[in-house]
């Protein structure tokens, strides 16, 4: 019986390249495994895996009947449907504990570093397994991505420790170069649905009994958006209907390390309370604001509740 190993929903290139590097471990290890995504890739994650010569891992949103191994997540929300009717085997991820939980003891693997390849990393060299020139690839990438080259506040040393040995290993020597390719491939939004732009990056977390979604687009340069701001609005308050409290949407500008905070909400005084700045119209610039899981979830659960 073939094992899923499965990143979150709404699929970033973390959670693809984590799926494909721990199934080639496990592979190595014996066990049959499967990588797979619960959704398309975008076009940073497909520039990713078209340069280290993977294909689009196999796509599967429910448990159901399947024994899975999560990457990249822990929350039932961000889990495959139907969890429960399947068998969960191990979770490795790099974000706060979330809401899975099993029968029995199973392997499960969090730190708290910028991206889930560095945990991948450690487990590999804690299996003493080789990790394979175009994996070693993929799981660079994926820490770039996450930590934004290190401008991240979620970056830590074993972060660019891991970086560093990767690039020797995948034989990449000009780290920065191989960022900025990413990047632009990550900022491609001409002809993009707004509502496909809002799920790029997105999630919904549970706060206070309140669903708040927030999605995030990282960009090269926030002039990209500026033609569409009234769409992704539109988008946003189509997805806040659907039954949420809020819709938060971060326009991160890479270069100049902050976001555009685009806020749908019934009462605009939270992004006041959570993040000090006053929303005026539909944005607010938040100066450094770039990581999701540190900068915003946090202040947001802090003024909503657990």
């Amino acid at each position: 019986m073939p094992v899923y190993v499965v990143g979150h929903k709404n699929p970033d290139t973390d959670s693809v390249t984590s799926a494909i590097a721990y199934a080639e471990l496990k592979k190595a290890m014996g066990m049959d495994a499967v990588a797979a995504s619960q959704g398309d890739l975008n076009p940073e994650t497909q520039m990713v895996l078209d340069k280290f010569g993977f294909s689009a891992p196999e796509q599967v949103t429910d448990a159901a009947g399947k024994q899975v191994i999560l990457v990249d997540h822990g929350d039932l929300a961000q889990a495959p449907d139907n969890l429960a009717d399947g068998e969960l085997l191990e979770v490795v991820d790099h974000h706060k504990i979330g809401d899975v939980t099993t029968n029995s003891p199973i392997f499960f693997y969090v730190k708290p570093v910028g991206c889930t390849g560095t945990v991948l990393k450690e487990i590999y060299e804690t299996n003493k397994i080789e990790i394979p020139k175009n994996v070693a690839g993929i799981m660079l990438c994926a820490i770039i991505s996450d930590t934004v080259l290190f401008k991240s506040p979620t970056t830590t040393e074993d972060d660019k420790k891991a970086c560093d040995e990767l690039a020797k290993i995948a034989g990449i020597d000009d780290m920065e170069a191989l960022a900025m390719e990413m990047f632009k491939a990550k900022s491609a939004v001409e002809g993009v649905p707004a509502k496909d732009l809002l799920f790029r990056d997105y999630k919904d977390f549970d706060m206070g009994g309140n669903k708040i979604g927030i999605g995030q687009l990282e960009l090269v340069d926030l002039s990209l958006v500026a033609d569409i701001r009234d769409d992704l609005y539109k988008a946003a308050e189509e997805v806040k209907a659907e039954g949420r409290h809020s819709v938060f949407l971060m326009l991160t500008d890479i270069m100049k390390e902050g976001s555009d905070l685009m806020a749908v909400t019934d009462d605009p005084s939270l992004v006041e309370k959570a993040f000090g700045v006053k929303l005026e119209g539909q944005c607010v610039w938040v100066d450094g604001m770039m990581s999701r899981k540190k900068q915003t979830v946090p202040p947001l659960q802090k003024v909503l509740g657990e």
